[in-house]
């Protein structure tokens, strides 16, 4: 059965304000960067600040490239994280053992098979689907949704490109279990946009009305 809504990740995070803004608005997870090679990075002192005192069924996910085992440990030890977003090259041993659920990204293609990469990940609470970028942060451009195969949508975050002008296509589109966004909503890198924001939340609420 189709579920009746669709869930909401804003990612990339940097100040309180846009974290209890995005909490306001209904967002289901809120996403946080802890891979140094980003301009949206938050280091542990800040993750602490903006983790502290959500309120329950919000989730707040700790995005990571390739990082060790210590300094997964040393992320969870400095905010309060309830879920795990891999984004590197990570095996699927590599995402276990942190007691946490996690997201597994993938960098979509035309070459990668995705429902292969879906089932070797099977212990992934989700599949978050992303543009292909030259490196491992996202290029915040739309991919070709027709590569999706539709039994997968059920388990789909899906990403890349999505603002308020063209979240609905993507949902009418796919049908993903959630959409993510961070460039779409912002005025510059980490600086969330209060009007893109709830122009955002009022498109997904109108895709599933429709």
């Amino acid at each position: 059965m189709r579920q009746q809504r669709t869930r909401i990740k804003i990612c990339g995070l940097t100040r309180r304000e846009d974290v209890e803004l995005a909490v306001a608005l209904g967002a289901d997870a809120l996403g946080f960067v802890l891979w140094p090679g980003s301009p949206r990075f938050v280091a542990p002192a800040l993750l602490r600040q903006l983790t502290e005192g959500l309120p329950p069924f919000v989730a707040s996910v700790g995005l990571l490239v390739n990082a060790s085992r210590e300094e997964i440990l040393a992320a969870l030890g400095s905010g309060h994280l309830s879920m795990l977003q891999f984004h590197g090259d990570e095996a699927p041993e590599d995402c276990l053992g942190y007691g946490r659920p996690y997201l597994r990204a993938a960098r979509v293609t035309s070459r990668l098979d995705l429902l292969e990469f879906a089932h070797r990940h099977r212990g992934a609470q989700a599949i978050l689907l992303d543009s292909h970028s030259a490196s491992f942060g996202g290029s915040g451009k739309a991919f070709d949704w027709s590569l999706i195969p539709a039994e997968l949508a059920p388990r789909v975050v899906l990403s890349g490109g999505l603002n308020a002008q063209s979240v609905a296509g993507a949902i009418t589109s796919v049908r993903p279990y959630a959409v993510d966004v961070s460039s779409g909503v912002e005025a510059s890198p980490g600086i969330k946009d209060r009007e893109r924001l709830r122009a955002f939340f009022a498109a997904v609420a109108q895709a599933d009305a429709s």
